[in-house]
């Protein structure tokens, strides 16, 4: 549907080609996230020595990394998925936060650890967390592929973490701009024209 690595986006109709105003550049090559969620995914496994992971995957950038995750955790793992909204079709995120899907296994007594796609201005993972934690679970920690720590508003401890990066709006690996870009198996930053 679109040229990888970094080409102009086309997508088709059925009368034609639309051309879309932005291209993508890329951020991170797809050799170096799966190198680090490898790394994460070793640390995971020797924090929780013993113990059983719950994995909360935050829908729908988070099940691209919340997969690969843990296939690479050693340890037992079961999974939840929860869908959460604050950004629509927009590049920034709005600060309405809106449960769209709960989970559907209470987390109470469970070693938690909710995985996201990305950590920005931290409204969303604030809320979520706080939420989480009211729900008694025996341990809430949170790990992301991205962090941009330069946008955050609010105060978000993140334990485990892919990368920093700049702030520039990203795709790939399970990130989107307006549902598009989700399958690029790296992470690259859309470039507007």
């Amino acid at each position: 549907m679109y040229a990888a690595k970094g080409g102009r986006a086309n997508y088709f109709k059925k009368k034609g080609v639309i051309k879309v105003a932005e291209k993508v550049r890329v951020l991170l090559t797809e050799k170096e996230v799966d190198d680090r969620i490898q790394a994460i995914g070793d640390q995971i496994s020797r924090d929780y020595e013993g113990k059983q992971v719950h994995l909360v995957c935050v829908l729908k950038g988070g099940s691209f990394f919340m997969c690969e995750l843990a296939k690479r955790i050693t340890v037992p793992v079961s999974i939840d998925f929860m869908s959460v909204s604050s950004y629509g079709c927009e590049t920034k995120s709005s600060g309405v936060v809106k449960i769209v899907k709960d989970l559907d296994e209470p987390v109470m007594g469970k070693d938690v650890i909710v995985v996201e796609d990305i950590v920005d201005s931290g409204r969303t993972l604030s809320y979520l967390l706080e939420m989480l934690k009211d729900r008694g679970p025996k341990s809430l920690r949170l790990c992301t592929l991205l962090d941009k720590p330069d946008r955050r508003v609010v105060k978000v401890n993140v334990d485990y973490t892919g990368f920093e990066i700049p702030d520039e709006f990203v795709v790939g690996y399970g990130l989107d701009y307006a549902q598009r870009y989700r399958n690029l198996p790296y992470i690259g930053v859309v470039e507007f024209e």
